[in-house]
């Protein structure tokens, strides 16, 4: 019997990283293209298996800080003027585009109220976190960049647990990297890969057989 969820933020509490993307890049006047292969490098580079360390690995962990990662990114961007974008609050322009999607939440309170243990499980990106109102929603809340610790590594997905009191065994993990589902699953705790909140929400009845809409 699963007794804990736990659960990413960016994209699927939120509408999705490409939609709130497509937004800035419209709102900085971003050359789209070049941020396209600039941020290709980076994030394939973080999350597809290479061991090497990069500056996203940095900034999840709260390593550098969130300045001194909107100055480096800032520096190989390009506008369509062809100068930088101003690097003071570029993530927090990036990410100003998510939007809550709510029946997300509501499952979230309903599983909370048959008994589950919820856990926030996030990648910061030095970014502000829309935190009002989360003491209805979570138990516990676990952000790599205070903690020191990036999915998917296993040690957070193990800070997580302890956090809830919970075996990986006990737990669900949502998430729409697969590369985090992968190192959630090899701890034993079953991965729902999200891609819509209706489909996620069908699943975790499934597993949780609990009633969530």
């Amino acid at each position: 019997m699963f007794k804990g969820v736990l659960i990413d933020w960016g994209g699927v509490l939120t509408t999705g990283l490409s939609e709130a993307i497509a937004e800035w890049i419209v709102a900085d006047r971003i050359d789209a293209t070049h941020y396209r292969d600039v941020m290709r490098e980076l994030v394939l580079h973080a999350y597809e298996g290479s061991e090497d360390e990069n500056t996203i690995h940095a900034l999840e962990r709260g390593e550098i800080s969130g300045l001194e990662f909107e100055r480096e990114l800032a520096a190989r961007l390009v506008t369509t003027d062809g100068v930088p974008p101003i690097a003071e609050g570029l993530l927090n322009r990036m990410f100003a585009g998510f939007q809550r999607v709510e029946p997300m939440y509501d499952m979230l309170r309903r599983a909370r109220a048959a008994g589950l243990r919820t856990c926030l499980l996030s990648n910061s990106w030095a970014n502000e976190y829309p935190r009002e109102g989360w003491d209805e929603f979570f138990d516990e809340v676990v952000i790599s960049g205070e903690i020191g610790m990036r999915k998917p590594e296993p040690r957070i997905f193990e800070h997580a647990l302890g956090r809830v009191g919970l075996a990986g065994h006990e737990c669900v993990f949502v998430d729409d990297i697969e590369a985090n589902i992968t190192a959630a699953r090899a701890l034993g705790i079953v991965g729902v890969h999200h891609r819509e909140p209706e489909l996620t929400i069908a699943e975790l009845e499934s597993l949780l057989s609990v009633s969530l809409r």
